[in-house]
């Protein structure tokens, strides 16, 4: 499974809207490179600020 995903590939998959994805990115410091972003990168972030529940 890919590990570097599109704004519009993590939203699908994390179910939250993609200007919500970048803002998260732009806000927090998490790098977009050539347009994909780390997925376990972004998720440990989210986590961080407490925005979803850690996975079992």
């Amino acid at each position: 499974m890919a590990n570097h995903l599109t704004p519009d590939e993590l939203s699908k998959e994390l179910g939250i809207d993609r200007s919500e994805v970048i803002r998260v990115c732009v806000q927090e410091g998490v790098p977009i490179y050539q347009g994909k972003i780390d997925k376990t990168l972004f998720q440990a972030q989210l986590q961080a600020l407490g925005a979803i529940s850690e996975p079992h």
